[in-house]
């Protein structure tokens, strides 16, 4: 940055040190303003559903309290925490992400609060954790229910006290953030098997913003598909095309498993794919049928709109339950026949909540 001759003044020293600090913020604004100039997907439609949303995003968007943000996949809910931050207060502060269910729990605690150098074997610098580079802003914290349950006991110490140490190091570092938490679980049924803490959910559910599914507003299909329509013909040199009102029909009678995800995927590739100019209900349906084509075991499709880590806990859960009802709940044939040890099996009851009959 720059140098100091010796004998050192120390009014040198200052002054090297104040344009040091404003260097540093200039470049958080400069950050900050090139985030905002991203064309940001927005809230659409006109649905009673969706209007109670925004009407949610506006009232918590006032405050500072916590807020835990639940849906399906593909409902939109890192854009709900989103326009939280944007009409709020710490507007002009950062949006940072967490995908809980995307970092080892080995690493969680490094990823939220930093480490320094040395802390293990490949720090070899000091790293700020998300938290910390938070400060003055918001913390969205995606799929906690991901979490593990010694990742949630760190989590739920350093959101109650907004005071944390860097993996390795001693000073206390306190923020000023705003957590914002997702999940697409039933958070009361993970509470009630022991897979997620009572108390962390107590301390982030202040504010409760649930985002429905796309099947249950199919009023705001035509909305949507317009949007998507548009955006993604921006860029391209072809001719606009548009949807017919039948066309419309067809988008809102199919179901959407993927929800808003899976629509902008669709509105995304015919835009490229189709021929015409006008997208009519035959184009739509066609396009709609090369998804519906394909021979997809029906066991399998139930895992569709899941996350890796989410499917095979439900396929395990289940596939546990069946095996203990074969044998009588007997733990040791049930082990046997599964090749793993009684200790294994018991770890899993547990950990699926799984009720043994007598």
């Amino acid at each position: 940055f720059d140098f100091l001759e010796k004998p050192l003044s120390l009014d040198r020293v200052i002054t090297i040190a104040k344009n040091a600090v404003a260097l540093e913020q200039l470049k958080r604004e400069n950050r900050m303003l090139r985030n905002r100039l991203v064309n940001h997907d927005q809230i659409i439609g006109t649905s009673a559903a969706t209007q109670k949303v925004r009407s949610l995003i506006d009232q918590s968007a006032k405050g500072d309290s916590r807020i835990m943000v639940f849906g399906e996949n593909g409902t939109g809910k890192e854009l709900v925490a989103q326009e939280i931050h944007r009409n709020s207060a710490r507007a002009a502060g950062p949006f940072i992400e967490v995908n809980c269910a995307a970092i080892p729990d080995t690493l969680i605690e490094s990823e939220l609060f930093g480490h320094e150098k040395g802390a293990f074997t490949s720090a070899i610098s000091r790293r700020r954790g998300k938290l910390e580079m938070a400060n003055g802003g918001t913390l969205f914290l995606d799929e906690i229910a991901d979490m593990s349950p010694s990742a949630q006991a760190k989590v739920l110490r350093a959101i109650q006290e907004m005071r944390f140490e860097r993996v390795g190091g001693e000073e206390s570092i306190s923020v000023d953030v705003r957590i914002i938490a997702a999940t697409n679980k039933d958070i009361h049924a993970e509470i009630a098997a022991g897979r997620f803490r009572e108390d962390l959910y107590f301390r982030l559910a202040v504010i409760w913003i649930e985002v429905p599914p796309l099947r249950d507003r199919p009023d705001d299909i035509p909305a949507l598909a317009d949007y998507f329509l548009g955006k993604f013909q921006l860029d391209s040199q072809g001719a606009r095309r548009r949807f017919d009102a039948e066309s419309y029909r067809a988008l809102q009678a199919h179901d959407w498993p993927g929800n808003v995800r899976e629509l902008k995927n669709f509105t995304e590739r015919i835009s490229i794919m189709a021929d015409d100019e006008v997208l009519t209900r035959e184009v739509v349906e066609f396009f709609l049928g090369e998804r519906s084509a394909v021979q997809v075991d029906s066991v399998l499709q139930e895992f569709g709109g899941m996350r890796l880590n989410e499917a095979r806990d439900v396929f395990e859960q289940r596939y546990l339950e069946q095996k203990l009802k074969d044998h009588g709940f007997n733990i040791s044939q049930t082990a046997s026949d599964l090749g793993i040890y009684p200790s294994n099996i018991h770890a899993k009851i547990k950990k699926f909540g799984i009720k043994i009959e007598k």
